[in-house]
């Protein structure tokens, strides 16, 4: 089935209720019309290729050969340690953060393309500050970062726009991957602090997904302006969304990366573990 005229259609990854996706599908469908009668569940695994393709021809048949808008939010956390990593579970998470984008974005170009539709990134705060035990994700969102930077350049003869969101703490019900210190760990010694770290974004984030997605769709449905005023008028480009967003924007943008260097190196507390170091070795 067509989508009738004014109509938009919407593909979005990730959408567990309780989660960011959800309350997106839910707000769009608030503010404006969806393709078909309201919401459509389809079955999609953004790590596997067959399911993409599958996927894309489903939308392909319901929207009539067109996608409006694809809001790649699809993600896996990965809390741990730089030190105590295992290399399938890194690859597992770059599988869905990055490749997975990658591959989404490929795969419904054609439908992008045909629409002179917009692609949303679902970035993170993660990527510019030095997020402690979060090396991985963090990792994974700056290079969703630097994709996006070029991708926008080579979509852009097509008029196809990407817009990437900064989203910082957002308080999700979905379940996430808990992973546990090694017995040999380094960090064992301040286990509270790593026990701390993989519950922070819940325990601190004070944004519910509804607001950050009433947030994130109005701005995404502004009419297109000049890049020049894009931020203030029109849909941006980058819009930073979520607890701490205008935090991290106005010091990285006035005073730069000392400060949030130095912020986050206060907040998770790992001179605690500098003091025990440096203790042991003074008593050898």
């Amino acid at each position: 089935m067509s989508p009738h005229q004014g109509q938009k259609s919407v593909l979005i990854t990730g959408c567990t209720p309780g989660g960011i996706g959800h309350a997106l599908c839910l707000g769009i469908t608030v503010l404006t019309e969806l393709a078909g009668p309201g919401i459509s569940i389809l079955q999609l695994d953004v790590t596997d290729a067959e399911s993409i393709k599958a996927c894309h021809e489903e939308v392909s048949r319901a929207t009539g050969g067109k996608l409006d808008i694809l809001v790649n939010n699809a993600g896996r956390n990965h809390t741990h340690p730089a030190l105590d990593i295992s290399i399938p579970d890194v690859r597992a998470t770059f599988e869905t953060n990055v490749i997975g984008v990658m591959a989404m974005v490929a795969q419904f170009g054609d439908l992008l393309i045909h629409a002179e539709g917009l692609i949303i990134n679902i970035a993170s705060l993660a990527a510019v500050t030095p997020y402690v035990f979060g090396s991985i994700f963090s990792a994974t969102k700056g290079a969703i970062i630097s994709y996006s930077r070029t991708l926008r350049q080579e979509l852009r003869p097509f008029n196809v726009r990407v817009m990437v969101l900064m989203t910082g703490f957002v308080k999700s019900n979905t379940q996430s991957v808990r992973r546990e210190l090694p017995e040999d760990s380094f960090y064992s010694r301040v286990r509270d602090l790593f026990d701390k770290k993989v519950t922070y974004s819940k325990n601190t984030a004070q944004f519910s997904p509804e607001d950050f997605a009433a947030d994130i769709v109005s701005k995404a449905l502004r009419p297109e302006s000049q890049p020049l005023f894009r931020s203030w008028i029109g849909r941006p480009d980058w819009y930073w969304s979520g607890g701490k967003s205008s935090v991290v924007w106005w010091g990285s943008t006035l005073f730069g990366e000392w400060l949030t260097d130095a912020v986050c190196w206060k907040m998770f507390q790992l001179e605690k573990l500098q003091k025990m170091v440096q203790s042991e070795r003074k008593r050898q």
